[in-house]
């Protein structure tokens, strides 16, 4: 797939300073897309969005579709087209979840405001990899494949806990320390200074990177096939959920998904504990009880602490 231009008003991936978690988050459910999708909660001003863009030119060529707040079931599962409609003619027009099919990403913006309804829609599709279609004259059943992304600031209120466990992934942006902070000024004022250049170097050497990031991302599914989980790291997949108080046993299956996707991210030839202890908080922090009642999807020394002994 051919690299984005480089007038293309986002800021290349490569180039995106701090926030690595969730960089990391991205990668993992490219790598692996029965994951299920990344939620992102996180404080206005962030860089929730633009990681997520950069992310989707980086690996998809082209800006990710993005869901409206506003969106209907005809929007998102697609209906008929009304010109044709208008004019005596039945034609089917496709909705948002099959553009992301071909496009490669579905982006939901502040999905805690977004109707329950669809939200359960889009979290079917992405469960199942099948849109089946069964309304007003319309049977259809298509196989789609897309990664999901939806973003959240827990201060607007926070998702049900039914949706929360649906999301594969969550993370947190963080806020930058003072060193990142200062090399975030530099990198975005040089790269709106280099859109202004024709032929840029700096932009080239940017999307360059990106290319090399892609291609290994790409390779890391390759390599994913090829892993097994075994036995004892199985096990305890199955320890750190139940002793950090994940609630329901999908936090267990994701664990271990997101283990298989880190290890093959790392070129490694088996998932090792370190791999397990890595995904933890990505897997669990939403699956808790007390995420259930909107607190903050905090993981830290506390949390770590009482796996303790299981990693050492």
């Amino acid at each position: 797939m051919s690299e984005p231009g480089p007038k293309v008003p986002i800021l290349p991936y490569s180039r995106v300073v701090g926030q690595e978690e969730l960089k990391l988050a991205l990668e993992l459910n490219f790598i692996a897309p029965r994951i299920g999708g990344v939620l992102i909660a996180g404080q206005r001003g962030t860089a929730k969005s633009t990681v997520v863009r950069s992310f989707a030119l980086m690996t998809g060529g082209r800006l990710p579709v993005t869901l409206p707040i506003n969106a209907t079931d005809d929007r998102v599962l697609g209906g008929w087209e009304l010109d044709g409609l208008m004019r005596g003619e039945a034609r089917r027009q496709a909705g948002l979840l099959e553009e992301a099919h071909a496009k490669g990403m579905l982006y939901v913006d502040e999905v805690n405001l977004l109707d329950d309804h669809i939200v359960n829609i889009i979290l079917d599709v992405v469960s199942t990899g099948v849109l089946s279609v069964q309304r007003e004259g319309i049977d259809t059943e298509t196989h789609v494949s897309f990664g999901l992304v939806g973003t959240m600031n827990p201060e607007e209120g926070s998702l049900r806990a039914q949706l929360l466990d649906r999301f594969g992934l969550m993370v947190t942006a963080g806020e930058l320390d003072i060193e990142e902070r200062h090399l975030m000024i530099t990198t975005v004022l040089t790269f709106e200074e280099e859109l202004q250049v024709v032929d840029s170097a700096w932009l080239r050497a940017a999307h360059e990177e990106n290319g090399r990031l892609r291609e290994g991302l790409l390779a890391a599914r390759e390599r994913l096939a090829e892993l097994v989980l075994e036995e004892d790291v199985s096990r305890l997949c199955a320890e750190a959920a139940d002793l950090s108080g994940a609630v329901g046993q999908r936090g267990d299956l994701l664990v271990a998904k997101a283990a298989l996707a880190l290890a093959a991210r790392e070129s490694a030839r088996r998932v090792e504990p370190r791999h397990v202890h890595r995904v933890l908080p990505l897997a669990l922090r939403h699956r808790r009880p007390e995420s259930a009642h909107g607190a903050e999807f905090a993981w830290g020394p506390e949390e770590y602490a009482v796996l303790a002994g299981l990693f050492g």
